[in-house]
């Protein structure tokens, strides 16, 4: 009996010690995030683009051979956009998606969006489908996935420990309201005991307004994904410096993203110590762009290199290139 105890009790602590593991995977300025819970299950955020020859699922399946996995449990499309939902029909055909989970139907009247949603509907129905809302959770066992923004809409509640007044709204001018599926991106917080990252897809400027003001309802995070592959339609000082990442990462391409002044927001915010790149950003140039140790492609024609970040349930984690396998390491926060 003591030793039955002792093996179950040795299975328990082997289970809460394994990592989460994040996979950024390079779609060229599209997104594509590959999610592993340390119980085993997979969250994909988004496809990235249809065409290329299959290029984006390919780099997918990679992730997914490298993660060991045999099916993907769930499916995140955070938007109808091509750079985010155009490869799902081919990454369908590759490996069994369990659950697709969206912010609802397309309302953009746009042909190729219609085109691509299209498509998605089609391939939704190989799994079970799921419309979230804010408020509402992914259930991915081992990680607590919560939904802050879907289809124009806002989470109202503050979460636990998050009521404080945001000091940079006032400061955060409005732009032009957004009419476009951006706007209506569905937006996911994911933590992992200590361990807190942020994904709004590619929530736009005034949604991340309405989102944050007056009062900070999300409160700090661990790694901010920037909104919009860093272009300066997203990534207002009212979100990035008030949720105060200690470690951004940029899913920009060489020639999409990583815009100079949206690029800047960033790496002034209170307390960032490092932010990575998935591509070298054209117009940038070297004042706006970090060391190519922490970016990950650094040819505009390159070989679909990725960041991989591993974090333990302390809040501790680290993000490795595998370009160069340069590796760093970020302490958990006291």
């Amino acid at each position: 009996m003591r030793f039955l105890l002792f093996v179950t009790a040795c299975c328990v602590l082997s289970l809460s010690a394994k990592p989460l593991e994040i996979y950024f995977i390079d779609v060229e300025g599209g997104q594509s995030t590959l999610i592993v819970s340390p119980s085993g299950q997979s969250l994909l955020i988004d496809t990235g683009w249809r065409g290329f020859e299959g290029r984006d699922s390919e780099r997918i399946m990679q992730m997914t051979k490298r993660a060991k996995l045999k099916q993907i449990d769930y499916l995140l499309i955070t938007h109808y956009h091509r750079d985010h939902v155009g490869g799902v029909s081919d990454l369908a055909q590759r490996i069994k998606i369990a659950n697709f989970v969206d912010h609802g139907p397309n309302t953009e009247d746009s042909k190729v969006v219609k085109e691509d949603y299209s498509d998605y509907v089609k391939t939704f129905q190989k799994g079970e489908h799921t419309v979230v809302k804010p408020g509402d959770t992914i259930p991915v066992k081992g990680v607590h996935i919560q939904v802050l923004t879907a289809n124009g809409d806002v989470i109202r509640t503050p979460l636990a420990g998050a009521r404080q007044p945001n000091p940079f709204c006032a400061s955060t001018p409005k732009k032009d309201d957004d009419p476009t599926e951006n706007a209506r991106s569905a937006g996911v917080l994911i933590t992992f005991e200590n361990f807190r990252i942020l994904d709004l897809g590619d929530l736009t400027w005034n949604k991340e307004l309405e989102l944050m003001c007056p009062i900070n309802p999300i409160g700090t995070v661990d790694v901010y994904l920037t909104s919009h592959h860093g272009l300066n339609q997203s990534g207002s000082p009212a979100l990035v410096h008030a949720v105060h990442p200690r470690v951004a990462i940029m899913n920009n391409g060489a020639r999409k993203g990583g815009d100079p002044d949206a690029w800047q927001i960033v790496r002034d915010s209170p307390g960032l110590e490092d932010l990575w790149q998935l591509h070298y950003a054209m117009e940038g140039g070297k004042v706006h762009n970090v060391p190519d140790s922490f970016i990950a492609n650094v040819d505009e024609h390159d070989q679909g290199d990725y960041l991989k970040l591993t974090a333990e349930g302390n809040g501790s984690f680290t993000v490795w290139n595998s370009r160069n396998k340069f590796e760093k390491a970020y302490k958990a926060n006291k």
